[in-house]
């Protein structure tokens, strides 16, 4: 009599002879490893499940292990617009508020940048602003509604400032 049951990994019906009962296989569908249940235990004995196989738990942990590694290689690497806040909002607090009028020239230099590409001393013109969003949220709206750009920005094409404007505001908040 032949044992039938299903791949775990395709459901596939298989059917195995009565002496695979107990021992690793194959899928001859999906051809993954599987185990074959052994058929020829009473009702009374206890269930067999499928025993560890050792190297497949090694492997796991170590690609686990990698994986963890790699994370946290990734999150060291990469500053999140929240890190960025928060380590900015440390030292701003203690520097003293910005008028509205240093607040624009700051704001445009930072746009300025950005259009130029210097995205390095993007991050260390948004820290001097970096208290005062709400403020500088007003005047990007200003920037963003002015028919008449300012003048250290007047060559950059206007749906590129927008652009420029929307990834500022992203980098704020």
């Amino acid at each position: 009599m032949a044992i039938v049951f299903h791949c775990e990994y395709c459901n596939k019906k298989i059917e195995a002879p009565d002496t695979a009962g107990g021992k690793w296989g194959k899928c001859p569908s999906c051809h993954n490893k599987l185990y074959v249940p052994n058929l020829t235990a009473s009702a009374d004995d206890e269930l067999k499940i499928a025993p560890i196989n050792d190297s497949d738990e090694a492997k796991e942990r170590k690609l686990m292990a990698e994986t963890y590694q790699l994370t946290q290689k990734i999150l060291e690497e990469k500053e999140t617009p929240q890190g960025r806040q928060t380590q900015a909002a440390k030292p701003a607090e203690s520097a003293p508020a910005l008028s509205d009028k240093q607040l624009t020239k700051e704001i445009i230099s930072c746009l300025r940048l950005m259009a130029d590409g210097q995205l390095d001393r993007v991050d260390i013109a948004l820290d001097a602003v970096a208290n005062q969003i709400e403020q500088a949220g007003k005047i990007l709206d200003n920037i963003a509604l002015s028919q008449i750009p300012e003048p250290q920005l007047d060559d950059i094409p206007p749906q590129v400032l927008a652009g420029l404007i929307r990834t500022m505001r992203a980098k704020m908040s």
